[in-house]
């Protein structure tokens, strides 16, 4: 199979290497691109992503050599696993020199067909990963703008309550997490861009959006933190496509004010926020 892609050149090398080294395992049936490679988006700066298929007997065993694996084919510098991305059977590479970011995730035949994407095929032996691959339609997961909701302003008070007290960092993280579950995702949907945290949000959104966002980002102080909470909450209002929780959000708002005042009234300052 020819497995050129448009893709850099350091890539297409790993590429060219890699599976040429692959197709001597007889455990493993093929091995597919995923990511930046189906979306066009490619640059020096991606990873790579490569989805190794091995027949269902093997699974295991080439799951307990995966690291070895790696190992043999490139110049790998170090690795580890995905558990902390909910996905042990991925193994995060980092090859070089030249420095390439490569992602191998090892799946059995049986599991091919569950997939968020539907990658391109790089080889396979005999036809077997395009009987598999193609009876389903990879579908990314996009944000549930319901589910959202429902969450969205007991999340919003949790914020509030951490500036309240002074926990700054710990406001700071929660924003952060604003941001990539549900203010960039669903600013992606509306630019008809992949929903993945706030990747690539800046080629995707317009300026105006990004100027939003922008203003969603704190430093570690009072004022700074409660303002960007704000202005999170007006961003989301702006972009969110169901009916909104008015009893909800009028009673956090309150509570909004209540924290703004009375730290004020602790600082001994009428100054406006």
């Amino acid at each position: 199979m020819n497995h050129s892609l448009n893709i850099p050149d350091l890539h297409q090398k790993f590429v060219n290497e890699s599976v040429s080294r692959l197709q001597s395992d007889e455990r493993i049936l093929g091995v597919a691109a995923g990511g930046s490679v189906l979306l066009g988006t490619m640059d020096e700066f991606s990873d790579l992503d490569l989805v190794v298929v091995t027949d269902s007997e093997s699974f295991e065993e080439v799951m307990n050599e995966r690291q070895s694996i790696a190992t043999g084919i490139g110049d790998l510098i170090d690795c580890f696993t995905g558990e902390h991305v909910g996905e042990p059977r991925l193994l995060i590479c980092l090859y070089g020199p030249p420095l390439i970011h490569i992602d191998l995730k090892f799946v059995s035949i049986d599991d091919l067909e569950e997939k968020v994407e539907d990658p391109v095929l790089l080889w396979e032996r005999d036809n077997i990963l395009s009987k598999v691959l193609y009876r389903t339609e990879g579908k990314f997961p996009k944000p549930q703008p319901d589910w959202i909701e429902e969450r969205f302003w007991i999340w919003i008070h949790y914020c509030a309550t951490k500036i309240g007290r002074g926990e700054l960092f710990e406001a700071l993280d929660f924003l952060s997490f604003l941001r990539n579950a549900v203010l960039g995702p669903l600013l992606l949907v509306k630019n008809n861009a992949r929903p993945q945290g706030v990747r690539k949000i800046e080629f995707n959104a317009s300026d105006q959006e990004i100027e939003k966002l922008k203003s969603t980002i704190a430093i570690h102080d009072f004022k700074s933190c409660y303002q960007a909470l704000l202005n999170s909450i007006e961003l989301y209002k702006d972009i969110r496509t169901v009916k909104g929780n008015k009893v909800a959000e009028e009673h956090v708002t309150q509570y909004l004010s209540q924290i703004k005042n009375g730290k004020m009234c602790q600082q001994g300052t009428g100054e406006e926020l």
